[in-house]
Formats: C-alpha cells, sequence, structure tokens
C-alpha cells in the first residue's frame, strides 16, 4: 500500500498526494461509512491515508486512514446527529468576516470560535472588505475588533480589492496548514487570490438585493502556497452548527466567561438566571461584552440550530 495526502474531498471521490509522483483519484472502501455512521464524509482533506491502486478502474482505493492531529467538525444539518468534517491534521483556522456585504453575525463568529476552542485549535479573525464601510460600519468594526482582541485573539483587516495588509496575512499562512472559513461572499477566494495569485480561484459578487454571497468553491481542496503551507479552503458556510459540546461545557470555550465560573455562587451554574452569578456581574460591569454573553445564551438556549 501506498500513504498520502488528501487534497480534495467532493464527498464521494478524493485527491490523494503521494510523497512522490502525481495526485490520485481515490475512492473508499464501504466499511468505512459503516464504521463512522455519524459522519457525512468519513475522510477530509489533511488525512494521512493509505491505499492501493485498482488497476482494472486505475484509482485508488482508500483503506486506511492514519491517526488524526486534530480536526474541526461541523453539525451537518439542523437536528442532525451526524457531522461534517471540515479538515484534519491543521495548524489554525482563520474565519474570514464581513461587518456588511454580506453581515457575519456575532453569534457565528463565537460559534466558530467555540469550535476552536473545544478542539483546540488556534484562530484567527480576519475581517475584510474595509474598502465598503461607511464610517457607522468603521465604527462598528473597531469596537467588534477591541472586543475579540481583549480576549486574546488575533484579529487581522484586510480589503482584497486594495491589495491591503497582505504581509500580514502572509505572514500569518508561511509554513502552517491553514483552514479558511467564513460565509460566502465575505470574499475568501479573492482573499487566497491576492495572496497567491497563481492559483486564480473562482470569484463571484453577492446579491445586490438579499446581500448574501453566492458558492464559489464547491469542494473542500487544500492549495500549496508558494511561499511555504498550505490553505484550506472550504465551501461558503451559511449556517454552523455546534456538535458534540454539552450545555454544561459551554462556558469553557469562551474564554473570558470561564474566566470568572469559579467565582460564582452555585459550581453547576449556567450562567443564565442563578443568583450570585460572576458572570452576570461581569457582564454589567462591562467586563464581558455583551454580544458574547448574548452569543453564549443564545447557543446554550438553542445548541442543536445552526446560526448565520
Amino acid at each position: 500500500m501506498k500513504e498520502g495526502l488528501v487534497i480534495k474531498s467532493t464527498g464521494s471521490w478524493y485527491l490523494v498526494q503521494p510523497d512522490d509522483g502525481e495526485p490520485v483519484s481515490c475512492k473508499i472502501k464501504g466499511r468505512f461509512r459503516l464504521d463512522d455512521l455519524k459522519s457525512t464524509n468519513p475522510v477530509a482533506v489533511g488525512d494521512r491515508v493509505k491505499y492501493s491502486l485498482d488497476p482494472q478502474m486505475q484509482v485508488g482505493v482508500i483503506k486506511e486512514i492514519l491517526e488524526r492531529r486534530n480536526f474541526i467538525v461541523r453539525r451537518a444539518s439542523n437536528l442532525s446527529r451526524q457531522t461534517q468534517i471540515l479538515a484534519a491534521n491543521i495548524d489554525q483556522a482563520i474565519l474570514v468576516a464581513t461587518i456588511n456585504y454580506p453581515v457575519t453575525t456575532p453569534v457565528f463568529i463565537d460559534r466558530f470560535l467555540a469550535t476552536t476552542e473545544a478542539y483546540d485549535i488556534p484562530t484567527t479573525i480576519i475581517f475584510n472588505k474595509l474598502d465598503r464601510y461607511d464610517h457607522y460600519h468603521k465604527d462598528q468594526l473597531m469596537e467588534t475588533i477591541k472586543i475579540y482582541k481583549n480576549i486574546g485573539y488575533n484579529v487581522l483587516t484586510t480589503s482584497a480589492k486594495q491589495d491591503r495588509d497582505f504581509d500580514a496575512v502572509k505572514k500569518l499562512l508561511k509554513d502552517k496548514i491553514s483552514l479558511l472559513a467564513g460565509h460566502s461572499g465575505v470574499g475568501k477566494s479573492t482573499l487566497v487570490n491576492r495572496v497567491e495569485p497563481s492559483l486564480n480561484l473562482k470569484t463571484a459578487k453577492i446579491s445586490e438585493a438579499h446581500k448574501t454571497g453566492r458558492h464559489t468553491t464547491t469542494f473542500t481542496e487544500m492549495h500549496p502556497l508558494g511561499f511555504g503551507g498550505y490553505i484550506i479552503d472550504t465551501p461558503g458556510i451559511r449556517g454552523f452548527g455546534l456538535f458534540n459540546i454539552e450545555k454544561e461545557e459551554l462556558a469553557h470555550f469562551f474564554r473570558e466567561i470561564f474566566k470568572y465560573t469559579s467565582q460564582c455562587r452555585y459550581y453547576n451554574c449556567t450562567h443564565l438566571h442563578e443568583p450570585g452569578c460572576a458572570v452576570k456581574d461581569a457582564v454589567e460591569k462591562g467586563e464581558i461584552a455583551s454580544t458574547r454573553y448574548n452569543s453564549y445564551v443564545s447557543i446554550f438556549l438553542n445548541r442543536d440550530e445552526k446560526f448565520r
């Protein structure tokens, strides 16, 4: 058997890059689906796999998935028991967001961050489309950036159309395997094209009527970067549902909320209605941003739903 890296997934076929030679189109053995019924895609981009060649069909057959260093998943659909593995064996996640054109809501950002916290994956937020914002949106952006920087997240700003601040993005990506995620229309593909023009990823304008994006990335795919590293481009995520995070654990993945939990009167405080809650006191004092607390409450009460 040969060993290689999965660099593209269509859900039924996989492109595997061997350690030497050209990429090989592969399928999976049916037992993988039986062994992992909770996942819609048992093999993910970033997986190291062992495969053999089928000389009659001239394709590879994936027979083993090597142990993952990490992975990031989302719930496949509302109330679904299945997951969608976005990528495996990544060094960092990058969430591309926009204040407008289209709107990336705080609860969507916070759901994504809670997921990467749960899987211990370092995350950077890139706020794109600075060229589109008026004074109101710029003020909103500055306040949002302040919130996430105070928590301890790395935050960058860019204008993909104006080639602004891409040295910082290149430095972030260099020599790392990075997952790129965000809503359709936030400029992920344009951002990648500015960083690595040779890739020439397909882009599309957002709907002016609905201020939402259209999918340009159809499948999850890993692209090599000429200056070192790989970027995993994912299809635009319209909704993001958490998976495998219990309500009682949720506060652990909100950094600033978790810091106050030990000060609550009750050890099993939900931070919603209990007296003597240090988290609610911190929100009232402005020590925890109200938007972050509201996201926590929304996720806690609606954990099985997806949020835009």
